[in-house]
This record gives structure tokens, sequence and C-alpha cells, in this order.
């Protein structure tokens, strides 16, 4: 999205957003937008930490193939003896 903008489209931007806001309120928008995208990136990042934590979660909850086959062929066995 901001790729297709280009420089002279921030510019543009930038003296539009001088002329509504001010100089004196300009600095203060560019902190809060600064803020804003902290913590956004923050937010993103926990949030797929949680996914991650949780898939290994289920992966070490889960045996492996090899443990459930040896289970059921040791059943299996059992069967048979019985």
């Amino acid at each position: 999205m901001l790729s297709s903008i280009g420089i002279p489209g921030l510019i543009l931007i930038l003296i539009i957003a001088l002329v509504i806001f001010g100089p004196s309120k300009l600095p203060e928008i560019g902190r809060a937008f600064g803020r804003t995208l902290t913590e956004f990136k923050s937010a993103a990042k926990d949030l797929t930490k949680d996914e991650d934590d949780e898939k290994k979660q289920k992966d070490k909850d889960t045996p492996d193939k090899a443990v459930v086959l040896a289970g059921k062929n040791g059943e299996e066995s059992l069967n048979r003896v019985n």
C-alpha cells in the first residue's frame, strides 16, 4: 500500500497534515503514531509467540507415532497371548 505512494505523495501528505494540524501539533501526532505502531507490533509479536507456545505444548502433549504404534503392537501381542 505505502510502496505505491512514493516520495512526492509522502511530501504532499506531510504538507496537508502541516496545514490542517499546524506546526505545534505535528510532533505530538508523530509521537502518538509511533507509539501506536510500536504497540501494534508488540501485540502482533505476542500473538505469534502465544500461537507458537500453544503449538509446542500440543506437540509435547501428543505422543510420537512410534510410541503409539509400539503400544498398539504390544496390545495385539497381549491379546494373542490371552
